[in-house]
């Protein structure tokens, strides 16, 4: 099984994936590792990607996903996927698994403002809200709560 957690920046799904793992003793992988240098440099500068800048990305977190299911080993993986179409990419099959870590901009832009050295700065927030299409088909876990909270629910969803 993969769990993909997605949500904008701020939404939790690095810490709640690395937790999530931990507990499960699962792989994580982090999707920003799979981002080409040209992207970082953009989103560093504070430019938002677009679909073209995402098109390689969603290619490559794809081929890992597909990789983990044939090698049958269960990961997390944080991933934005803000758009229905960056997720029909990467749902493969039946055994990936979506989870959606919805929260409110005030707690998001709360969240950014206390990161230091990340890319993704504050200002671009509105810009992945404005994307954002939220998945009608995922477990939605609102982020008001801690990280061993929130995967405790996403556990107990899928049985782990």
């Amino acid at each position: 099984m993969v769990i993909i957690l997605m949500g904008v920046a701020g939404s939790g799904k690095t810490t709640v994936g690395r937790e999530l793992a931990r507990e499960l003793g699962w792989k994580f992988y982090d999707a920003d590792d799979f981002h080409p240098r040209s992207n970082v440099e953009k989103m560093s500068r504070g430019v938002p990607l677009d679909d073209r800048d995402r098109a390689p990305w969603l290619k490559r977190l794809r081929e890992l996903i597909e990789s983990c299911l044939a090698r049958d080993e269960d990961a997390v993986l944080a991933c934005s996927a803000l758009k229905k179409s960056y997720r029909r990419t990467l749902l493969v099959d039946d055994s990936v698994k979506l989870v959606y870590l919805k929260g409110d901009r005030g707690l998001l832009l709360k969240r950014l403002g206390g990161r230091h050295g990340h890319f993704m700065k504050p200002e671009m927030l509105d810009s992945q809200l404005a994307t954002l299409e939220e998945p009608r088909h995922a477990l939605t876990v609102d982020i008001n709560q801690t990280p061993a909270e929130i995967a405790a629910k996403i556990r107990e969803r899928f049985g782990e």
